[in-house]
């Protein structure tokens, strides 16, 4: 492991550097990105996603617990998970709105980049 990573390693995980990007980036990222795509898509509020993600940053926690011997009532590793799941969810909601908003309303709005929109 270089020194970068043997540093970076004890702030976001318990259980080691690629349970943490299997876990966490990997299989509860993608899960968050594909939340926050389906919230979109139903055009649910986005206070909505602040909820899911606090369910899935706690199941996330708990296969890092059950599998991989990770300290499951830690707050700043829940924390950690959340914030990362949070952006995840995040990224794939703005995504999913900014093509609803660009394909639904192509007369009023035009795409300025993959999170954003602005009036035409």
């Amino acid at each position: 492991m270089t020194t970068t990573a043997q540093t970076l390693t004890p702030w976001l995980t318990d259980s080691g550097l690629r349970v943490f990007i299997v876990l966490t980036l990997m299989i509860g990222g993608g899960a968050a990105f594909l939340s926050g795509r389906g919230l979109a898509r139903s055009w649910r509020p986005l206070w909505r996603l602040l909820f899911y993600m606090a369910l899935l940053a706690a199941a996330v926690r708990f296969f890092d617990y059950a599998l991989f011997g990770g300290t499951l009532l830690s707050l700043y590793y829940y924390a950690v998970t959340y914030a990362i799941l949070g952006a995840a969810g995040l990224l794939g909601y703005r995504t999913m709105r900014t093509t609803q908003m660009v394909t639904q309303y192509h007369w009023l709005y035009q795409r300025t980049s993959p999170l954003t929109w602005k009036a035409r």
